[in-house]
């Protein structure tokens, strides 16, 4: 069953809902083949392309929203720093260095809803810097946001924009009880409407099923997403989802390949919390992983770019050329 829908998908077959269940029924000593079969999907679209993407968490903390996962969250205790929007000139820095150390994107990222007015301005400043001053492609998450600040962020020169549905529509009730699901569907297709890119996935190991899952992964796929990031719960200490448990590393390997399964064109990105596969990781990449934020994440530690440059130059990915999705 495995070989079969592998074939399919790579001769350009969209598989059901019912098929991606199938694949998470395999049984234990089928996983491999599972990983497998992902990793040829990933060959058969992408080849050796790897995308790497950083972010600077550009406005910190009391955030309105109560996502039970997030430590920016004004509505728990999470001590986390809390400050207004950076200086132009600390995100130029930083751009400057993840350049020079070899990742291809750079984002800001501000807590919030969205962003108000007099911020956006500032923002938009600070993207014109970037765009003179760096070579690099500007990605943006300012979290839910209208078609024209979406145009003017294009216009400025960002390409793509980040924006996740986080889980599916039938468990983000569960998650998030201050916006909608629909807000964020409308956001994704504001700034697909202004001409941007989309990089859109979410966070597993909430509580969720596997069938939660795909169920997000066929959305992003009726949206047409091309960068999918794939987080693994990171349980923050004041947040309702500290205690949950951590998702057995062969359920996180198994979800990145359904991913590659129905979105075997798209490039799948281990993001927040992917210290927690440890040896693992370069094992993602040959199960349907073909690229990774990399650097420090928003309120967590990430990784090293080096160490994560040479990891994929020793898998014969291809690292140093810039690709655009």
């Amino acid at each position: 069953m495995i070989q079969h829908l592998k074939e399919k998908v790579i001769s350009g077959y969209e598989i059901t809902k019912e098929e991606a269940l199938s694949l998470a029924q395999i049984k234990k000593n089928e996983l491999e083949e599972l990983l497998d079969a992902a990793n040829e999907i990933r060959e058969a679209y992408l080849g050796k392309q790897v995308d790497l993407c950083t972010i600077i968490n550009a406005k910190s903390g009391g955030c309105s929203e109560d996502c039970k996962f997030c430590a920016q969250s004004s509505h728990y205790h999470t001590n986390i720093p809390r400050y207004p929007l950076i200086h132009e000139q600390i995100a130029l820095k930083r751009a400057k260095e993840v350049e020079l150390q070899g990742a291809h994107r750079f984002s800001l990222v501000t807590s919030g809803k969205g962003i108000g007015n007099r911020d956006f301005a500032k923002i938009l400043e600070i993207y014109k810097i970037l765009k003179e001053n760096t070579s690099i492609h500007l990605c943006s998450s300012l979290g839910i946001i209208s078609y024209e600040k979406a145009k003017a962020l294009k216009e400025v020169g960002v390409t793509t924009y980040h924006h996740n549905l986080e889980t599916s529509r039938q468990f983000y009730p569960s998650i998030c009880t201050t916006h909608h699901y629909d807000d964020r569907i409308k956001t994704i297709k504001n700034a697909q409407a202004a001409g941007l890119n989309i990089c859109s996935g979410g966070i597993i190991g909430m509580g969720e099923t596997m069938e939660d899952r795909i169920d997000m992964a066929l959305d992003l796929r009726e949206l047409k997403v091309k960068s999918v990031p794939i987080n693994i719960l990171t349980p923050i200490v004041g947040t309702p989802l500290e205690h949950v448990p951590p998702l057995p590393i062969e359920e996180i390997l198994q979800t990145i390949a359904i991913f590659r399964f129905i979105l075997p064109s798209s490039h799948i990105r281990l993001a927040g919390g992917r210290r927690q596969l440890g040896e693992y990781q370069a094992k993602s990449f040959q199960s349907g992983v073909s690229a990774a934020l990399v650097g420090d994440y928003l309120t967590t530690v990430g990784s090293i770019i080096a160490e994560d440059i040479k990891m994929l130059e020793q898998m014969g990915f291809q690292v140093k050329e810039k690709t655009v999705v």
